[in-house]
């Protein structure tokens, strides 16, 4: 039975072969592309349900694609295959819309896991049309439908996973909500790799929300976070 259709861009051949055929094996249709520079072209031919790029290709880089397939699509999640992982990279991988990082090597379990939750968690947006359109958040309005956030005279586009843990952190708002929880809700593991990238959507979205002083993610030590709304 065939699953998701996947845009693979990979440059390396024989990983590309062995990743290709392991995932057709698992009932996925993959599309593979070598050449970074014919990745978008391929995008706009095929409409994947999900996109798995590699970083560092020929002609045009991983994060370059992203964000030209970002400009047409906010929602096909996109994974980051890399062999290097620093918070600079996660910080400009994130920017550029992506939704997930895999440190190579990696095990064909751990993709096929990652890209399992990356599909469920598109469908389950998709799949609660009927949800409040706009939600006040201090100064600022927060659509968590269209993963919007307006205010101080700006409209800003988030990310799936900004959305969702603005989300989760407004609607336990004045409590605290243990990290471990956020993270197997929105990563589907504590592991430590998404630990630290929980710390990069916390630091943002602490960015976005400063100017309104009554707004307050607040680290509890050894514990998790409170939203303090005021």
């Amino acid at each position: 039975m065939t699953k998701a259709k996947i845009l693979y861009v990979e440059d390396e051949i024989f990983l590309a072969k062995i990743v290709r055929e392991s995932l057709e094996s698992r009932g996925y249709t993959i599309i593979l592309e070598t050449d970074g520079g014919k990745a978008v072209e391929q995008y706009k031919a095929v409409k994947p349900d999900i996109c798995v790029l590699d970083i560092m290709l020929p002609n045009k880089d991983g994060f370059s694609i992203a964000e030209e397939i970002r400009n047409e699509d906010t929602e096909t999640p996109i994974i980051f295959l890399t062999a290097k992982i620093q918070t600079p990279d996660l910080v400009k991988g994130f920017t550029m819309g992506g939704n997930d990082y895999i440190r190579k090597p990696f095990s064909m379990e751990e993709l096929i896991v990652r890209i399992e939750n990356a599909l469920r968690q598109r469908n389950g947006v998709k799949s609660q049309p009927e949800q409040k359109e706009e939600t006040k958040v201090g100064a600022f309005t927060f659509n968590p439908h269209r993963q919007t956030l307006h205010g101080n005279g700006e409209d800003r586009k988030l990310s799936f996973r900004e959305s969702e843990l603005l989300r989760l952190l407004y609607e336990n708002r004045d409590r605290v909500i243990d990290r471990r929880d956020i993270l197997n809700v929105l990563w589907g593991s504590d592991s430590f790799f998404n630990s630290r990238t929980l710390d990069v959507y916390i630091t943002k979205l602490r960015g976005y929300l400063k100017t309104d002083p009554s707004l307050e993610i607040i680290t509890v030590k050894g514990i998790g976070y409170r939203f303090v709304t005021g």
